[in-house]
């Protein structure tokens, strides 16, 4: 080549040069700002449960009233986020994603100067619906501006934040209360929010999708609220109200009436959702495999936590503590799943996570009849090893099996399933704890004031309520109560187990398949 055809080529080497830094550079900050997000939006969802009694102490509500703090959070968290995930298709991920995380950052000032239990439930709602809006687009925007094996890197590690943040929830719900007060478990969030939307507003790319032409489907964006909406207050309310109740099967029926509706409307030209894309046997066997992991995971979690604080003696800091091996085998194996992803299947990966997960629980529920911390050590240890082994990998194949510019709405839809299996795990598992409870303690022949008083008190944790000689049956009742959780639990990751290995076989190593986002989506410079 000569050395005038060598000059003339040098500045389309440096251009090309500085835009692959900066493209670098940018989905960098990306992951950032996306991992940022996850963590504060996670956080909430568990950060609050040991805050309760501080909280009906503060503002002199009853516990009742403020368990819905927790409850209106994830109502409205798992309420948009399809309507959320379809959105970000058309309007563009970085502004769903800024909106949601500029409305959860207020909603987190408003929660944390509440004056009353009422408006801390209503910011909560607030806080929820922004929290949908940050995480329905959050695995598209990576997918967007990572490709091959750093894509890999980038879910798994995103992954690994994001539910070892989950799991750290009480262990800095626990922190805060007892040094600073509970209103610093919301407060917290205020600076992070802030630096979360200047740094997305200024340093993450604009992604322009392909369907920013077509109007937003507001009836089929009503009606997917509706439906999610439906299915999660009959869950939530169950336990408490009783499945017979009106307020489980009146919106349970609504439900039942707005998913024909959603389907309906959901055929004609420019509707909000691609139905084609369920006929996807991986996606839609994500979605289902995300539901089964969560319920066995998150909808376990809240009898481990009553459990590690009948041991902790009721110091939320303590029992925070005694979850760190499972917030520490999430974050460690995490570390090493994309080099895992390389070398393996999802459908193995997936199956070899509800395995481990399976373990963990089998170990707990031998923890918990023989009274072993050491047991519980190695439980929560292999429960931590398999969230972090199966959920990059089925986050991975929900933005890969899909055209890219549908990939928001693919996000949006296995997340969906996320809260809705911790919602149904915490219902059904809570059905399987009563039943065991109840018929454990009915061994004892208590007069019928004294047994419903022991059961409640058994039920929230709170052993102090118990009469002194009834606490060795009510410990020996709730150990036999967490056990039958437990083993229930592990026979939802047997299943899992088995649906991975025969729906997700096909799919190929995450590294051989085609980039999602290059074709489709044009990264602009950040205003």
């Amino acid at each position: 080549m000569s050395t005038r055809s060598q000059q003339a080529l040098a500045p389309e080497t440096e251009s090309a040069a500085r835009a692959s830094a900066e493209a670098r550079r940018a989905a960098r900050w990306t992951f950032a700002l996306v991992s940022a997000g996850g963590v504060v939006m996670t956080l909430d969802v568990t950060v609050v449960n040991v805050a309760l009694a501080a909280i009906a102490a503060d503002l002199k509500a009853g516990l009742n009233q403020v368990q819905w703090t927790v409850s209106a959070y994830s109502l409205a968290f798992g309420a948009l986020l399809l309507t959320a995930g379809a959105l970000s298709d058309r309007v563009g991920r970085r502004s769903v994603f800024v909106a949601g995380t500029a409305l959860f950052t207020v909603a987190s000032v408003l929660c944390g100067l509440a004056p009353d239990a009422g408006t801390l439930v209503a910011a909560r709602v607030a806080q929820g619906l922004g929290g949908s809006m940050m995480f329905a687009p959050a695995l598209a925007l990576l997918a967007a501006v990572y490709e091959g094996a750093e894509r890999q890197r980038a879910i798994a590690t995103y992954a690994a934040i994001a539910s070892a943040a989950g799991a750290l929830g009480p262990v800095v719900g626990g922190v805060l209360v007892e040094l600073v007060g509970w209103r610093w478990i919301f407060l917290v969030n205020v600076p992070i929010g802030l630096w979360v939307v200047a740094g997305a507003l200024t340093r993450m790319p604009a992604l322009t999708p392909k369907d920013t032409h077509r109007s937003l489907d507001l009836l089929g964006a009503l009606l997917a609220i509706g439906v999610l909406l439906s299915l999660h207050y009959p869950l939530m309310m169950g336990p408490d109200a009783g499945w017979g109740s009106a307020h489980v099967w009146v919106p349970a029926c609504a439900g039942g009436v707005f998913l024909v509706a959603l389907i309906a409307s959901q055929r004609r030209p420019g509707a909000m959702l691609d139905l084609e894309l369920l006929r996807i046997p991986e996606l839609s066997g994500a979605a289902v495999l995300g539901f089964l992991a969560r319920m066995s995971s998150l909808g376990v979690l809240v009898f481990t936590t009553l459990w590690l604080q009948r041991a902790a003696d009721g110091s939320p800091l303590v029992v925070g503590l005694r979850l760190l091996p499972l917030t520490g085998s999430l974050l460690v194996v995490g570390m090493f799943m994309a080099r895992i992803q390389a070398r393996f299947k999802a459908s193995t990966l997936v199956a070899s996570g509800f395995v481990f997960q399976g373990a963990g629980l089998a170990f707990l529920a031998l923890g918990a009849a023989q009274a072993s911390p050491w047991v519980n050590f190695l439980g929560l240890i292999l429960m931590g090893t398999g969230g972090a082994v199966l959920f990059p990998p089925l986050m991975g194949v929900a933005v890969s099996v899909v055209p890219p510019e549908r990939a928001g709405m693919a996000s949006g839809l296995t997340n969906a399933c996320y809260p809705l299996g911790t919602a149904t795990g915490v219902a059904v598992f809570g059905a399987v704890f009563s039943s065991r409870l109840g018929a454990a303690l009915s061994q004892a022949s208590l007069p019928a004031d004294v047994a419903r008083h022991t059961r409640t008190a058994v039920e929230t944790g709170q052993f102090s309520a118990v009469e002194s000689s009834l606490l060795p049956l009510a410990t020996s009742a709730f150990g036999a109560a967490y056990l039958a959780v437990c083993l229930s639990a592990a026979a939802v990751c047997l299943g899992g187990a088995v649906i991975a290995l025969a729906v997700l076989s096909r799919s190929a190593p995450r590294a051989s398949r085609p980039a999602v986002g290059a074709p489709s989506l044009s990264l602009k410079e950040s205003p």
